[in-house]
């Protein structure tokens, strides 16, 4: 079996070596049923791939095929990795390794040592399994269990409880071989809220920190948990943009900017001129507001890091951390585009509230089902509200993420010609604090249009378009 829409493609030397493992099988258990694996299957969005998993009610078998000379260390380190993943779906995990250019079987003991394995051991796990799981695999794995954010989640991050994606990890060691060969002064990487783009900056910051200390400057609000980071890691320096002037960036191997596209352009000048004088490495990190019409953008900053002389850009592109539909929710509302439609969730929900009055019982509908309300404070219509227990500011959800939100869209907004929605004070940064407080939804996401029927029909083709694709 193999994962749900995905087509199989088995590679030759792979289809012998489960020959000869089925041939290993039949000769101690004589029946080929027990022989019945997931083939191949990669958790989505992830990148992690498993060649061969047996799930039953108390354990997993998880047996990894190699044809050539492999290490021990990187038998280790794989069986390793799969076994955290495997971990959270709350069975035994026994892991497995058959190499067929050989024919050995080697496995990993409780303790992470990989040692020789008779084939009377995995016959015996093989047959001790009870009620074998044969469904859509992909049901049993939650993307949001495995990647954190260490603002949302800093114990697991210190813990180092947590792993890249591939393209997390492509990309950081692409920056790693770059700061090593010093062929990159500025370099830096971009995408979508959710891609992951925090948890990837702050593990660089680790993985640079084992030799020389290093400065995580943030351009965002600077929560609680930042500062208990900051206070634990001691080779790490968490920062405001607004410390720059008074840092001595002496005592600094490398400068990262999270949050790079709230940065104002004498920030940008100034961490350009003290890589340059002190010749460290600078590494940013920023959203791509590829939805948001180019005249709500105040200051186009990302266009001027990325023409920092020698750049080097990367891009993260798989949401990791947020459910997909609201993803594609969250973008279609701030660039209404025909035909660019996503199935619906019924996560996603739209109300509409005829006068402040009418959105106060809304919201506190909104409050009581477990939303957490995040509000523009520098906007009069949500600014000026009675403050629910877990409501939140905008500036204060930075970096992080929440599993039920809701927002606001009142008369201000309007939808262009264009299909973007736009301030009617254009460039005054609402759309922009609009589609990050959306972004932050992980499980359900609901949007109050107020006092604006035009808006409201737009919202609403939206989310019925999302209901008849279901």
């Amino acid at each position: 079996m193999a994962g749900r829409e995905r087509p199989l493609h088995i590679r030759v030397w792979e289809f012998d070596s489960m020959c000869r493992l089925a041939d290993h099988m039949m000769s101690i258990l004589g029946r080929a049923e027990l022989f019945d694996y997931y083939y191949s299957f990669t958790i989505p969005k992830l990148g992690k791939e498993f060649d061969l998993l047996r799930i039953g009610a108390e354990s997993v078998i998880n047996i990894e095929l190699k044809s050539g000379t492999v290490s021990v260390e990187q038998i280790a380190r794989q069986l390793e990795l799969n076994r955290y993943y495997l971990a959270f779906l709350g069975r035994t995990v026994r892991s497995y390794t058959y190499l067929s250019e050989d024919d050995r079987l080697v496995r990993m003991t409780n303790k992470g040592r990989v040692i020789d394995a008779e084939w009377d051991e995995l016959a015996q796990d093989i047959a001790s399994q009870q009620d074998i799981y044969r469904g859509n695999i992909e049901d049993l794995f939650k993307e949001e269990e495995y990647i954190i954010s260490p603002l949302t989640d800093p114990d697991r991050f210190l813990r180092g409880d947590y792993f890249l994606t591939s393209g997390q990890r492509d990309i950081e060691r692409k920056i790693l071989r770059n700061i090593k060969d010093s062929k990159r002064l500025f370099q830096g990487f971009t995408g979508s809220p959710g891609t992951g783009k925090t948890l990837l900056l702050y593990d660089i910051a680790m993985a640079l920190s084992r030799r020389q200390r290093v400065c995580i400057l943030h351009c965002g609000s600077f929560p609680v948990e930042m500062k208990e980071l900051d206070d634990v890691l001691k080779r790490i320096d968490f920062r405001r943009s607004e410390d720059l002037p008074d840092l001595d960036m002496s005592v600094y191997s490398a400068l990262l900017v999270d949050e790079g596209h709230r940065m104002g352009a004498d920030i940008l000048e100034r961490v350009r001129s003290m890589g340059m004088e002190y010749d460290i490495s600078v590494i940013f990190s920023y959203d791509s507001e590829e939805c948001i019409a180019p005249e709500e953008m105040a200051a186009d900053i990302v266009s001027d890091i990325e023409r920092l002389d020698g750049y080097e850009l990367y891009r993260l592109t798989n949401r990791i951390r947020t459910n997909r539909e609201l993803s594609s929710f969250a973008h279609l509302v701030l660039h209404n585009e025909h035909n660019r439609f996503r199935s619906y969730s019924t996560a996603v929900s739209v109300a509409y509230a005829e006068d402040e009055g009418e959105m106060e019982l809304i919201l506190d509908g909104y409050r009581a089902m477990g939303y957490t309300f995040i509000y523009d404070e520098s906007d009069r219509t949500s600014g000026n509200l009675l403050r629910g227990v877990n409501d939140v500011s905008i500036s204060e959800v930075t970096c992080k993420e929440l599993d039920k939100v809701v927002m606001l869209i009142d008369g201000g907004f309007y939808y262009d010609e264009r299909g973007y929605l736009r301030s009617i004070n254009s460039g005054d940064g609402r759309v922009r604090r609009l589609f990050s407080g959306l972004s932050r939804a992980r499980n359900a996401l609901a949007v109050i249009v107020v006092d604006n029927p035009p808006v409201l029909d737009s919202v609403l083709r939206l989310a019925s378009a999302f209901r008849e694709r279901e």
